[in-house]
């Protein structure tokens, strides 16, 4: 491709906007203090620039809206569910669709119905909810990315692909009786959003065939993932982004998906499922605590907006332009002085937080004062993914176990934020790289048994 290529603006146009606070300073500041030093904890309205998470909020489109003035409320048989139900089966194949209020709804019933206690869920990475909810099943989550995912400045196309031999000796070995899923990501969002390749997504479907092991998609980001794949992988360059993503749900016997990512809605999830006989105990859980088969906890107005979403979010010029937004954005983060994971995913950018503040081990957070300090002078949020998140504490909350990298994670609404917002993070990322000695740590006040990245509580070190 020639590197005069004149770039395409985005295929949409603003109809609706809000206004966006810019509070001083010091407001930042008694803001951050009264949050516990946790992102979670501010108000939107506090808030500049929210790169927290790119799930449940996105921009609706003019489509979506006009869809949903045809919401059809009904308890049991809403039309609505019907148009839901028929994008959901064209889009992935299967047979069994449950609707659910978002994708941690999906686990919890999934998992339930799935996994025994004391079995094992082997994943490419399972995200924070996802952990905590095999957990709840009486489960143990057990992540095997691929080695080349340890590299953050490698290129590698396909760095969110499941270590093959690792699973493969997982399932043979004495541990294998006890495997009860495999679950496959797509797109790796705690491994830097990276892709999964389509030839990683058929040798895991080929093990688990061959030692009869569920095999599901964690598919939140199905779209993207087939984005990257039509761009990167040999073979795929003539398909649409849909058939490639009706391609990976083909190898698998059913999906998960949080649909407040790629369904671009601010809520609702599937289940997708081959098999009748689990498609019936799901269906149970479901209606004792979701809600009734066709409605599964959404209004009939939010099943109208994501089987129109289900429909924009495969559309080249959409996903082209959104790829190419994030990697515009990389380009002024690291020409700004800050390293992030490579190549760029989509969805988020990730920084890397421990190479920025080398001055601060990973008991002090690095990836979190980072957070905070994008907060103090920008009024950016974002979120850590290190220590903090992943590392293990002792009872007085200090680090035993690090994590592997100290990251932030950058998420991307869709379709909300415009080049110059971006160029603005870029630049208080920038100013940062100046001068990132005066940055310094934080401890933990208290903090919850589970999740506690979501309600912990900290203090700045002196």
């Amino acid at each position: 491709m020639s590197s005069n290529r004149i770039p395409l603006p985005p295929p949409y146009r603003i109809k609706v906007v809000e206004p966006i606070p810019f509070l001083s300073p010091q407001q930042r500041r008694e803001a951050i203090t009264a949050a516990g030093y946790n992102p979670f904890n501010l108000r939107a309205d506090q808030i500049t620039v929210d790169l927290l998470s790119d799930s449940g909020t996105g921009a609706s489109s003019a489509a979506q809206e006009a869809a949903a003035a045809l919401g059809d409320e009904s308890y049991a048989g809403a039309r609505s569910f019907f148009r839901f139900r028929d994008a959901a089966a064209e889009l992935t194949g299967y047979p069994y669709l449950l609707p659910v209020h978002q994708g941690r709804a999906g686990e919890r019933v999934l998992f339930a119905n799935l996994l025994r206690p004391g079995q094992i869920c082997i994943s490419n990475t399972h995200f924070d909810t996802t952990h905590a909810n095999v957990e709840m099943a009486g489960a143990e989550a057990r992540d095997l990315p691929c080695r080349e995912a340890a590299d953050l400045d490698s290129l590698e196309p396909f760095k969110g692909n499941i270590d093959l031999d690792a699973l493969e000796r997982t399932l043979a070995g004495p541990d294998g009786s006890r495997v009860g899923l495999v679950l496959m990501t797509i797109t790796n969002n705690g491994l830097g959003a990276q892709p999964v390749s389509m030839a990683n997504l058929e040798a895991v479907a080929a093990i688990c065939r061959r030692y009869s092991t569920p095999f599901f998609l964690d598919a939140a980001r199905f779209a993207e993932n087939a984005w990257l794949v039509r761009q990167k992988e040999d073979g795929y360059q003539d398909l649409t982004p849909q058939q490639i993503a009706t391609r990976a749900f083909e190898l698998a016997d059913g999906c998960l998906i949080s649909l407040k990512k790629d369904g671009l809605t601010a809520i609702g999830g599937l289940i997708g499922l081959r098999d009748e006989e689990l498609f019936g105990r799901c269906e149970a859980n479901l209606i004792a605590t979701e809600g009734f088969t066709t409605y599964g906890g959404l209004a009939g107005r939010d099943l109208e907006r994501l089987a129109q979403g289900l429909r924009e979010v495969v559309d080249p010029a959409y996903l082209s332009s959104r790829a190419e937004q994030t990697a515009r954005f990389a380009r002024m983060i690291n020409e700004a002085g800050v390293d992030t994971v490579q190549p760029a995913g989509i969805h988020a950018l990730y920084l890397n937080a421990g190479r920025l503040l080398p001055h601060l081990s990973p008991g002090e957070f690095p990836g979190h004062s980072l957070v905070c300090q994008l907060y103090l002078d920008g009024g950016i949020r974002s979120a850590e993914l290190g220590s903090l998140y992943l590392g293990a504490l002792d009872a007085d909350h200090r680090v035993v176990t690090p994590a592997p990298f100290e990251l932030v994670r950058l998420a991307i609404p869709r379709r909300v934020y415009t080049e110059e917002h971006f160029a603005y993070v870029a630049a208080v990322l920038g100013a940062i790289a100046k001068n990132p000695e005066r940055i310094r740590g934080y401890r933990i006040a208290s903090a919850p048994e589970r999740l506690r990245h979501f309600k912990v509580r900290l203090e700045p070190l002196p």
